[in-house]
């Protein structure tokens, strides 16, 4: 079986030495690219709550971030392994699920995540709000393939824009949503968001 691998530039490596590993083919064609937005510092002291929910946002708020609020919390373990530190791990990786293990009232938070990201975090708990990077469609030209994975609501729209419509396996329930809203066919759903659980729904869907 060929997968195809859409995550962006650097990120898909160690998935696709384990697709490979598992005795299926896998090529990575990103339909994204990450883009950061600045350099200036953030002032973390104060809040009494960080969220991140991306492993992107976690990486470059580990770079601009200056302080320690009360407590981080990361909307996956993937995310909080690049944050370093997280207090609370959602164990449903998405905004509802994040937002349902957040004590209430929650005090002062800071959301930090993409320019595009969701605004149910914000609303709910009248966060502030800091954009730390873009995501920016792409329109490669894919080469045939039996499968892919789409690792994001943004992948899964830069698939549907370039009119493919191969089966897809997906990271978790937002991007399924998005994957199916589109039109697309998602054969399987990862349990995690992370290499162990991305693969185990690659198998499912090759079963």
């Amino acid at each position: 079986m060929k997968i195809l691998l859409t995550r962006p530039k650097g990120r898909n490596e160690e998935l696709a030495r384990a697709i490979r590993a598992a005795g299926h083919e896998a090529e990575c064609v990103p339909l994204i690219a990450l883009e950061p937005l600045g350099d200036e510092p953030i002032d973390l002291d104060g809040y009494d709550w960080v969220l991140v929910t991306s492993a992107m946002g976690a990486r470059e708020l580990r770079r601009r971030g200056r302080g320690r609020p009360g407590k981080f919390a990361a909307i996956g373990r993937t995310t909080a392994d690049a944050l370093g530190d997280a207090d609370l791990v959602a164990r449903v990786s998405t905004q509802e699920g994040l937002l349902a293990e957040l004590p209430r009232p929650a005090g002062r938070v800071l959301f930090a995540g993409a320019e595009s990201a969701r605004r149910l975090l914000i609303e709910e708990l009248e966060a502030e709000f800091v954009p730390l990077y873009r995501t920016r469609q792409l329109a490669p030209t894919l080469p045939n393939a039996d499968l892919v994975v789409l690792a994001s609501p943004s992948a899964a729209r830069a698939y549907a824009a370039i009119g493919a419509r191969g089966p897809a396996v997906s990271i978790g329930p937002e991007t399924t949503s998005a994957a199916k809203s589109l039109g697309l066919d998602v054969a399987a759903e990862a349990s995690t968001q992370d290499t162990d659980g991305l693969l185990a729904a690659v198998e499912a869907a090759t079963r």
